[in-house]
C-alpha cells in the first residue's frame, strides 16, 4: 500500500447515487451482519433473528452503523432483515403484535439516514425471504408483504433498495418486481453457492432473471465463505456474458469458512449458531477476498453474518490503492500489521510486515480440532411439513419430532 495514502474523516457529500458510483467503476462498500452481531451483544434473538431491536434498543443499532461506516462502508443498509409482518409473528414471535412491522421499519431507516448524513454513504432498505412464500403462499400474498416493507421505504425516501438472502429465484424475481414500483435502484442478492438455488436453477441462471426482472445490481450473500461466494458470482458473471444481459456484480458473503457446506450453506452446519466462532475468518483472509472480487469485476463489496467493522475496513484498506484514501477506521491502525513496529517484544515487531501475516496459516484456535464436521442437510425445501409457517410457538410435541429426526441423520 502507498504509504501516502492516509485516512480521512467521515465526509459529507453524497450527491452521487448507487448507480452514478458503479457506473463510473467506483467501488461500493458494504457494512456487516447486524442480527449475529447484535444477537452477540444481546439485543436481538437466535432463531427468529428479527429486528425488533430497532425500536427497543436504537442506540445499539446506530453504534453499529457509526462502527461500519468509520470503517470504510458506503452502505448503512436498513436494519430490517426478517421485519416483514408474517416473519415478525411466525412461531410464536409476536412482535408483529407487541410492536408492528411498520414501527420497526420506520425506525430502522430513521437510524440509518441519522448515521449516513455523518459521512458519504447511502441508505438502503432491504427485504428479505419470507415463511409465506415458504409455506406455499400466492405470489400475490408474497408481494402483499414485500409491499408493506416498500411503502415505509418510499415514505422515508431511501437511496436504493435491496431484495436479499433468498434461496429460491422465484421468490427473489417476485421482490424485485415489488421494489422496481419505487422507480429507485434496486440490487438483488442470493444465498445460493455454486450449486445454484434450492430448486437447482444455476448461478448464472439465477443471474439473468434477476437482472430481467429488473436488478441494476446482482450477486450473492450469507451462507457461504467469502471465496465461495466470489466463485458463485463469477458463474453468475458467465451467465450475464452468455445472455448478453448486463448488470452491476455485488458480494456479501459469510465471515466463517464453510468449505464443507453444500447446497443450504452454513444453517446445515451443527455450529449454527451458537458455535461457529473457530470457522471466522481473519481480516488477512478478507483482504484476499476484496481483491479477488475487485479482480473479477465486483464493485459493490461487503459482508454478511460474522462480519464486524474490522473485517469491512480490511475491505478499505486493501481497496485503498483503487480508492485514494483509507477509512477514519484506520488512524490507529497501520495495515498490513503496521501498528506492531512500537511493541515492546521483538518477536511481535517482526510480524509489523505484509508477507508475514499474508502466508499464515492461522490455528483454530481448538486442539485437536475436527477439520470438517458433518453438515445435517435434512434437503427441506418449500412446500415440506417442516417449514410450513405457524404463528404459535413450537410444541413440545413438534420439537420431539425433530429431535428424533436429528439423532437419526448422525
Amino acid at each position: 500500500m502507498s504509504t501516502n495514502i492516509r485516512p480521512i474523516p467521515n465526509s459529507h457529500n453524497c450527491s452521487q447515487g448507487l448507480l452514478e458510483r458503479l457506473d463510473a467503476g467506483e467501488i461500493v462498500i458494504g457494512d456487516g451482519g447486524f442480527v449475529f452481531a447484535l444477537e452477540k451483544r444481546g439485543f436481538v434473538k437466535a432463531g427468529p433473528w428479527t429486528p425488533e431491536a430497532a425500536v427497543e434498543h436504537p442506540e445499539a443499532v446506530r453504534q453499529l452503523h457509526r462502527e461500519f461506516l468509520r470503517a470504510g462502508a458506503n452502505v448503512m443498509q436498513t436494519f430490517t432483515f426478517y421485519a416483514s409482518d408474517d416473519k415478525l409473528e411466525n412461531r410464536g414471535n409476536y412482535v408483529a403484535a407487541k410492536i408492528s412491522g411498520q414501527k420497526v421499519n420506520e425506525a430502522a431507516c430513521d437510524i440509518a439516514r441519522e448515521v449516513a448524513n455523518e459521512g458519504d454513504a447511502l441508505v438502503a432498505g432491504g427485504v428479505s425471504q419470507t415463511p409465506s412464500y415458504l409455506s406455499c403462499k400466492s405470489e400475490s400474498d408474497v408481494k402483499s408483504i414485500f409491499r408493506k416493507q416498500l411503502d415505509v421505504f418510499v415514505k422515508k425516501n431511501v437511496d436504493f433498495l435491496i431484495a436479499e438472502y433468498f434461496e429460491h429465484v422465484e421468490e427473489a424475481v417476485w421482490a424485485v418486481e415489488v421494489l422496481k414500483e419505487a422507480g429507485k435502484p434496486v440490487a438483488a442478492t442470493l444465498c445460493i453457492g455454486p450449486e445454484g438455488d434450492m430448486n437447482g436453477v444455476p448461478p448464472g441462471q439465477c443471474a439473468v432473471r434477476l437482472a430481467k426482472a429488473g436488478a441494476s445490481v446482482v450477486g450473492v450473500n450469507c451462507h457461504f465463505d467469502p471465496m465461495t461466494c466470489v466463485a458463485t458470482v463469477k458463474l453468475m458473471k458467465e451467465g450475464l456474458t452468455a445472455a448478453n444481459v448486463k448488470a452491476h456484480l455485488m458480494t456479501q458473503p459469510l465471515a466463517y469458512h464453510t468449505p464443507d457446506c453444500g447446497k443450504q450453506g452454513f444453517i446445515d452446519l451443527p455450529e449454527f449458531p451458537f458455535a461457529l466462532e473457530p470457522r471466522i475468518v481473519t481480516r488477512w483472509d478478507i483482504h484476499k477476498y476484496a481483491r479477488a472480487a475487485y479482480n473479477l469485476g465486483v464493485r459493490y463489496i461487503g459482508g454478511c453474518c460474522g462480519f464486524e467493522p474490522y473485517h469491512t475496513r480490511a475491505i478499505a484498506e486493501e481497496l485503498a490503492p483503487e480508492r485514494g484514501f483509507l477509512p477514519q477506521g484506520s488512524e490507529k491502525h497501520g495495515s498490513w500489521g503496521g501498528g506492531l513496529d512500537m511493541h515492546t517484544k521483538p518477536w511481535v515487531r517482526a510480524r509489523a510486515r505484509r508477507d508475514f501475516w499474508e502466508n499464515l496459516h492461522p490455528a483454530s484456535g481448538r486442539p485437536y480440532c475436527p477439520s470438517m464436521s458433518k453438515p445435517d442437510a435434512w434437503g427441506v425445501s418449500k412446500g415440506d411439513t417442516e417449514l410450513m409457517q405457524q404463528k404459535e410457538a413450537t410444541t413440545e410435541e413438534q420439537l420431539k419430532v425433530l429431535f428424533g429426526k436429528s439423532f437419526k441423520s448422525k
